[in-house]
Order: structure tokens, then sequence, then C-alpha cells
């Protein structure tokens, strides 16, 4: 089993951050962009590093590779996947990805855990941006009703426990809502009604606020070639771990799981993940194993061939 959570705290223990390096796209293979999970940052070699090796292991030497640095630096960037509010690190990746020379015909992307929840409404909102193919590992595309552990050795540990705390106070006080990016996706299936009106984020995300539902969202995301989501079987960091599929709690309780087709936003293709299953471009597929566990040569035999 490699957790990929656990190459980010070797690289935390063995290796300094590296910084980015974008250099000239040299190949014909479509360039990927990564975008890391909680806790961890766009550079550590054991992480993200990591996955890009995968990469160009499986595809070639010279495919571009871009992990997602939001912030100036890597540490920025990590203190930014708790404390930067979740619109505004998607307008910077916007931007970011927008200004890339070598993404300017398209790329497929990767996202981990909330950085695939982050890719997938990057998605929606930017139309600067080409994503042709979209992976996301483990994102909890439906929020969350559960506290988010905290990883040991991740390098993240303070940063983390001052995350819980505020969830602690409250995941939809006003200033909790305003600061910490983990109470932007708490999903409360018990009171909707305060989810909706309460959440500054994923509400809008998933194009819930029929006032404000948006036709733009539906028509990006279902111009995908394939929308590629993954689900750990045994995760016990995604609470529920079907969120993962876009799947969550039958509303007004935290028991029992509505199955995808079965929801409004599938029915009335709120997002165009009827319109992307109807074609045969949504796919959903599990994996064994924890949060961001894979059994060696997963991420080869199932993911790679998303992004040729």
């Amino acid at each position: 089993i490699l957790p990929f959570w656990l190459f980010g705290a070797l690289g935390t223990l063995w290796a300094l951050p590296a910084q980015p390096k974008h250099g000239v796209r040299t190949t014909n293979s479509t360039p990927v962009v990564l975008w890391h999970g909680m806790g961890d940052n766009c550079c550590l070699p054991f992480s993200m590093g990591y996955v890009e090796k995968l990469i160009q292991d499986s595809i070639g030497p010279n495919v571009y590779v871009r992990s997602l640095m939001v912030g100036k630096n890597p540490t920025d960037d990590q203190y930014n996947g708790f404390f930067m509010p979740i619109a505004n690190q998607i307008k910077f990746a916007c931007t970011t990805l927008s200004e890339d020379p070598n993404l300017q015909s398209g790329f497929h992307a990767v996202g981990f855990s909330q950085g695939g929840l982050f890719l997938r409404v990057l998605v929606q909102e930017c139309p600067t941006v080409k994503v042709l193919s979209l992976v996301s590992v483990g994102g909890p595309q439906q929020g969350v009703f559960g506290m988010p552990r905290c990883l040991p050795g991740t390098g993240a540990q303070a940063l983390c426990e001052a995350m819980r705390e505020l969830l602690d106070l409250g995941a939809y006080d006003p200033v909790v809502q305003s600061r910490l990016v983990q109470a932007q996706y708490w999903h409360d299936p018990v009171r909707p009604g305060t989810y909706v009106a309460k959440n500054r984020f994923l509400p809008a995300a998933n194009n819930e606020v029929a006032a404000a539902r948006s036709a733009a969202y539906a028509e990006r995301l279902g111009s995908l070639r394939a929308l590629v989501l993954v689900m750990f079987l045994n995760d016990t960091m995604v609470i529920p771990r079907h969120s993962e599929w876009f799947e969550f709690y039958e509303s007004g309780q935290d028991k029992v799981v509505a199955p995808l087709n079965a929801t409004a936003l599938y029915q009335e293709d709120w997002l165009g993940l009827r319109a992307l299953d109807k074609t045969g471009r949504l796919h959903r597929i599990t994996c064994p194993g924890d949060h961001l566990e894979m059994p060696k040569g997963y991420f080869e035999q199932y993911i790679v061939p998303f992004l040729r």
C-alpha cells in the first residue's frame, strides 16, 4: 500500500520543499496539472513529486507536469490549504494556469482530496482554461460531515489542529466560514436549510441554489472528455466516503446515502453529470484502502490511461 500522504511526511522529514520548476513543453504529450490535498504542498518530492515521476515514467520523461502552488512559496501553499477562502484559491489557480504558455492547448488535471473538489469547481468557473479530462482522487465533491483527521508527520500538525479547533466552534459561524477552508465544504444533512443559507462555497459550487443556478456550470463540466471519480472503500477521512462519487446522505439524517442517480443534482443535471454519464464519460471507480492509499501499480493502471 502506498499512501500518498505518507510521501508528504517522508518529504518533510528528509527533504526540503523544492521550488516548482516550470520549463518549456518539449513533447506532444498532453500536459498534466496536479492539485494536492489538505496539509500537503505543491513541491514535496515524496508526495506531488512522486506523482509527477509516476506520470513521467508512464507517459514519457518530457511530459509537462505542473503541480499547482497557491501562494508565493510552498510554505504559503500549505497554509493556504487551510486558511485561504476556496473562492480565492480558485481565482488564483484560474489566473496562474491561464497564464502558463504550456497549457494553452489544454491539459488533463488530477486533484487529490480537497484538490479534486477545487479542480472540479475550477472547470466550472474558469472559462480561460481548457481542462480535457479531470481525475478526482478521493475528492469530497459533496463535502464532508465528519471531523477530518490530522495525519502525523505531514509537517502541518499545528495548522490541522487549528482547523479542528475552529470547526469545534461551529462550521457555520460567520467567522469560521470566512477563515477556514474545511468549513466551506462542511455539509450538514441534518440541517439542510442552514447548510444552504450559511455555507459560503459548496451550495453555490454544486448549483443547489435555484435562484442562482448557473447553466454554464453544467455546460463546462459536461464538456470534459472524462470525469473520473475515485472513491476509497475504507476511507476514514472523507465522511461519508460516498461524497467522492458525488453521493451524500439523504436530507434530514446522516445514516442513509442516496445513490447519485436518485438525486435532483443528477436528474435535473445541475452540473452536467447526467450528460457525462449517458455518454460514457463519467467514470466512478473504487480503490481499496483508506484515504489516498493506493496499492502499488493502481495509479498507473487506473489513472494514467486518462492522462494520455
